[in-house]
């Protein structure tokens, strides 16, 4: 485990994390995020961000959660952020195996284990990492606790396009065309090219333009569309996660009454399922519930962090 950088000119006054490299089993280089309370930690919160975000996005979260005495280790994804890139085009989301990620999970739970981080641990996973982070769940991760906002339960493709995306993306890569971005997104970043208006991630103009600047500021940071390989290793791991029953844990998942990325159906139907679990609606949220308006922020992170405290058997 070595010293990373960490950006501190992109978090706006919020605490800069301690970042470090370190490697999954299988080699791939990751950048993890750790923010510790200045007094005894409640306990750890793992966060697992998004496709293409990166850990000072989440920076003002950490804050919050920090406010309540809870520490807060975060990763950036292999391909994505300062983590390895696994394509020589490096703006195109790509991963070999969906399972890879779990690496990069196990490889968080090592760090926390290194640094000695308080029980009990927690989990805040948004979109991408929200479909990760069910997949640890069921495969026996031991939290108390777990928050999801947008999960990536299954993506929002029309009944008509399914069936096209399918055979689309199981094809290409049979063709050797794996690496290909996917039809419907672009090469480029999405927030550092795209206007505000009619964004599907926010309906927060300045959220809008701190998340482009962090991107024009440190381009190095930037990611494209997904690869035609990537896509159907999502598609098959949100098929197979959909057949299996909810983990026994008590969860919370939010979901903007706008969502147009993850398919809103799967994500009703899981928390219909998960007998300790509950879905939160946010009226006029996009996407991305953490970069929302103020006061859909501080409701998502005041409500997320008293679950958490109360799942700890600590006053919230």
């Amino acid at each position: 485990m070595e010293d990373a950088p960490f950006f501190d000119d992109l978090v706006n006054g919020w605490p800069a994390a301690r970042a470090v490299w370190v490697h999954a089993e299988d080699g791939a280089r990751l950048r993890l995020g750790l923010w510790r309370p200045d007094d005894a930690a409640r306990g750890t919160v793992l966060v697992f961000p998004g496709r293409t975000e990166y850990i000072e996005k989440y920076a003002h979260v950490a804050a919050r959660l920090l406010d309540r005495g809870l520490a807060v280790l975060a990763v950036d994804w292999r391909g994505q952020g300062l983590s390895e890139r696994l394509l020589g085009e490096p703006l195109t989301g790509h991963v070999g195996r969906f399972s890879d990620y779990q690496r990069d999970v196990a490889a968080m739970l090592a760090v926390a284990r290194a640094e000695a981080l308080p029980a009990p641990v927690f989990l805040l996973a948004h979109s991408m990492g929200g479909c990760i982070g069910l997949r640890a769940l069921m495969d026996g991760l031991d939290v108390a606790g777990a928050a999801f906002t947008g999960p990536m339960w299954g993506i929002r493709i029309s009944a008509l396009m399914r069936p096209a995306a399918w055979a689309i993306s199981w094809s290409g890569a049979r063709l050797g065309l794996g690496h290909v971005v996917a039809p419907g997104t672009g090469p480029q970043s999405y927030i550092a090219t795209a206007p505000f208006e009619g964004n599907t991630l926010t309906t927060d103009a300045g959220m809008w333009a701190t998340m482009q600047s962090h991107l024009h500021a440190r381009p190095e940071l930037q990611l494209g569309g997904p690869s035609l390989h990537w896509l159907h290793e999502a598609l098959a791991e949100c098929r197979a996660l959909a057949r299996r029953p909810a983990p026994d844990l008590p969860a919370i998942a939010w979901l903007g009454s706008r969502e147009r990325i993850v398919d809103q159906a799967r994500v009703h139907d899981r928390m219909r399922g998960w007998p300790l679990g509950r879905l939160e609606l946010l009226e006029s949220a996009e996407h991305e519930v953490l970069m929302e308006r103020a006061e859909i922020r501080d409701r998502i992170l005041r409500v997320t962090a008293s679950f958490f405290l109360e799942q700890a058997g600590a006053p919230a």
